[in-house]
């Protein structure tokens, strides 16, 4: 089954920033297998980005925003 929630035309590195959210430790595995130049700050920033909305959709909805500040924390390089 496939999720094609999220489908649509974009910035590739998002999806590949998607894949790694959480997981900085397999990001240099997964550029090696993009195939192409990867700017690792971008992928940093589209973390940075999606950890930010995180948090703020878990504060307004009474969740705890620990695991989206860790990310944000570790994305720094």
């Amino acid at each position: 089954m496939l999720d094609w929630s999220e489908a649509g035309p974009g910035d590739a590195l998002y999806d590949l920033a998607s894949l790694t959210l959480g997981h900085e430790e397999h990001v240099e595995d997964v550029i090696a297998g993009y195939g192409t130049d990867v700017d690792l700050d971008v992928i940093r920033a589209w973390w940075s980005l999606r950890s930010l909305l995180a948090v703020r959709w878990l504060v307004e909805h009474g969740f705890d925003p620990s695991p989206e500040i860790a990310v944000l924390r570790r994305s720094r390089p």
